[in-house]
């Protein structure tokens, strides 16, 4: 009885793996811009696709980044300094790209730059908190990928934009979850909207890895901020809470998974695959947790968090 169907899924399957083997041909020729490259998920694809043979366009915050990155790979890979929260900084970057690739055009996009702090309970944060993360992780996305999609058209090519979990999940207050919230929208629109062109854009959900998204020193940004909380949110919350809250945070920072090539292996093919997925979850933790548990009723999830959050109750709780 249950043969026929099962021969079904398993024919999907096959033909799906049959699929997602095809290779863009050409590979050598094509041209990959990379936000986010000092470190992490955008240093080790730079370096990947620079062993695939692809040429790298890599984007680095800063100068020891981009000299590091040269110093680990070919010839064939190029440098920019680039910080995505500056206009000025973005139409630099874009203009040295279009002279890089000439007629050719830009065959990828990877919007990986992004950070994770300041975060903490909502309360704790200023607008500016919530700004900083925003401009880097949403605005500065949004502006590279417009300034850059005429040349994408052009080669029929691909975006690919890193998202989170949090983007469908919010586990934490502060601006990253909203950032990946507003990825994950951006995304969906610039999917349909480029289908006609012959564009993919494909997101990348990355569960949680040790990168530099969030620092060594969290213990002291956390005290930074709930040093700049005003001494009514000081009494509600409570030193105890705060305490609670730093453990809690530690807690999630060291269980980061370290195999970056996780993630850049779904980036790799998503570029170069003939035909890509629109959505990649990498990590035990995105696709075993966090996504299943996105689908379950509001009240479901929100219990079921309760339970992995703080222990410590704010001081003014009821």
């Amino acid at each position: 009885m249950w043969l026929y169907p099962a021969a079904l899924v398993g024919l999907c399957y096959l033909l799906r793996w049959y699929r997602e083997r095809q290779v863009v041909s050409n590979l050598r020729d094509k041209y990959v811009f990379i936000t986010g490259c000092d470190s992490g998920f955008g240093n080790q694809l730079a370096r990947q696709l620079d062993l695939r043979g692809l040429r790298v366009l890599a984007a680095c915050l800063t100068e020891k980044g981009a000299e590091q990155l040269r110093d680990w790979t070919s010839d064939r890979l190029e440098t920019v300094i680039l910080d995505v929260t500056k206009t000025e900084s973005i139409a630099a970057a874009t203009q040295w790209v279009k002279e890089r690739t000439g007629d050719r055009g830009l065959w990828g996009l990877v919007n990986n730059a992004g950070i994770g702090v300041p975060a903490a309970p909502n309360e704790w944060l200023t607008k500016d908190d919530f700004l900083k993360i925003l401009n880097v992780n949403l605005i500065g996305l949004i502006e590279v990928t417009l300034s850059l999609l005429p040349l994408i058209r052009k080669t029929r090519g691909r975006v690919v934009n890193v998202s989170s979990p949090a983007g469908r999940l919010s586990v934490l207050g502060g601006g990253y979850c909203i950032s990946k919230f507003g990825v994950e929208a951006f995304s969906d629109s610039l999917r349909r909207e480029l289908c006609p062109f012959g564009v993919r854009v494909a997101i990348i959900v990355p569960g949680n890895f040790k990168t530099s998204i969030c620092p060594d020193n969290v213990q002291d940004l956390l005290k930074g901020i709930w040093s700049q909380a005003s001494p009514e949110v000081k009494k509600s919350y409570g030193d105890k809470y705060f305490k609670g809250y730093c453990q809690y945070y530690n807690k999630l920072t060291s269980l980061g998974q370290k195999d970056l090539s996780l993630v850049t292996n779904c980036m790799e093919h998503a570029l170069t695959a003939v035909h890509p997925r629109i959505r990649y979850s990498a990590g035990w933790d995105a696709v075993c947790f966090t996504l299943p548990l996105s689908y379950l009723p509001t009240s479901v999830a929100d219990f079921i968090l309760s339970l992995f959050a703080n222990a410590v109750r704010p001081a003014d709780a009821l």
